[in-house]
């Protein structure tokens, strides 16, 4: 049937609409299909994998086309951007081919497993004029973003301490089921680098860049190669001190927390969920944080499928804009390796036994 010479597509057939294709078919890109599914600024196009069977799945799921080939993935004129959700060793690998193709990229956390890696991928993004959004889709929530204002502000005063904590539990089957967790040529690390990396880049967005730290790091439950239990001591650039928990160890799993004080005001917050919203200086808008969001409380504690995709739609969303209207993403490749730097660092300290200090 040919449409009537003068009638007009509906607004929403006229909305512009990026294409993305996903690299990777395990738990999270699962959540990227769900995510760009729900956006009306982004489309889903395509999936790529290197198990035929697992491709062959998900795009029959998500109604996709099926790519057993990078190269031809990376080929499609219908892709404009791609998100990376295979594992932390492997990003490197298929983001810099990406970008060289021209492919906008939104990569899972972390960005790479070692500074070297992941500033390869920033500096390949940017070579080839492609715009990086490293995955850290807690940043978009409203009371990260509330404390953030309120820390820009000045309502904290002098910030004395800051500390992050994550008493997760991964039983052994977590770590059995997939060969690469709990490696160092592909986890990058242990609970560290792959659970608590959230918590970390939350750390350093409110409170600021590291300037000395000190850690203790060992494996006291997994028979894995890296850490499932880590405490480190910050100091920061600001002049104030912190305290770094993680773990994989804790059963049965709690809610990760990060809590911020100065000498007008402190702050507390587990997951999406504000505890804590008290300042020497009350405003009117404190009742809002007080309670209007007051989050879920949905976690990962215990299983790292409980969480939703609403932070990934807010993150593709931003990204999708981004690339439709010419700007820079709220979040780039440069603040995706903050996280990455400060976990080397500690790291390192847990490794020498010695204080480990950061270039300004």
């Amino acid at each position: 049937m040919t449409a009537k010479k003068n009638e007009k597509k509906s607004p929403v057939s006229q909305r512009p609409s990026v294409g993305f294709g996903i690299i990777g078919t395990g738990m999270i890109a699962s959540f990227h299909a769900r995510a760009i599914n729900a956006l009306a600024n982004a489309h889903l196009v395509a999936v790529y994998g290197n198990e035929p069977e697992s491709v062959k799945k998900f795009a029959a799921e998500y109604k996709v086309k099926a790519y057993y080939s990078l190269e031809e993935f990376l080929a499609d004129p219908d892709i404009q951007a791609v998100t990376i959700a295979v594992p932390s060793g492997y990003h490197g690998a298929v983001a810099i081919p990406a970008a060289k193709a021209g492919k906008h990229i939104l990569c899972e956390k972390p960005l790479e497993i070692t500074l070297e890696k992941a500033d390869r991928i920033i500096q390949t993004c940017e070579e080839n004029n492609v715009l990086l959004s490293p995955v850290f889709q807690a940043r978009f929530s409203r009371p990260v973003r509330m404390v953030k204002q309120a820390m820009q502000a000045g309502r904290f005063g002098r910030m004395v301490l800051a500390s992050a904590q994550m008493r997760w539990f991964r039983d052994t089957a977590y770590y059995t089921k997939s060969s690469w967790r709990g490696t160092w040529a592909l986890d990058g690390g242990g609970a560290l680098m792959n659970q608590a990396i959230h918590t970390i880049d939350l750390l350093l967005y409110i409170n600021g860049a590291p300037d000395t730290v000190f850690a203790f790091a060992g494996t006291l439950t997994h028979s894995i190669e890296v850490e499932d239990n880590l405490c480190a001591t910050v100091k920061f650039r600001n002049g104030s001190f912190g305290t770094i928990e993680v773990s994989t160890s804790c059963a049965p799993g709690f809610p990760r927390r990060l809590e911020f004080s100065g000498d007008k005001g402190t702050v507390a917050f587990e997951e999406g969920r504000i505890t804590r919203w008290a300042f020497t200086e009350p405003l009117p808008e404190d009742e809002e944080a007080k309670t209007n969001f007051t989050g879920s409380g949905v976690h990962g504690g215990s299983d790292p499928a409980q969480i939703d995709s609403m932070g990934h739609e807010l993150q593709i969303g931003d990204l999708a804009d981004a690339i439709l209207t010419g700007r820079k993403p709220f979040l780039d490749g440069h603040e995706g390796r903050r996280a990455i730097e400060l976990i080397s660092g500690i790291y390192e300290s847990a490794r020498t036994g010695r204080p480990f200090k950061f270039k300004h």
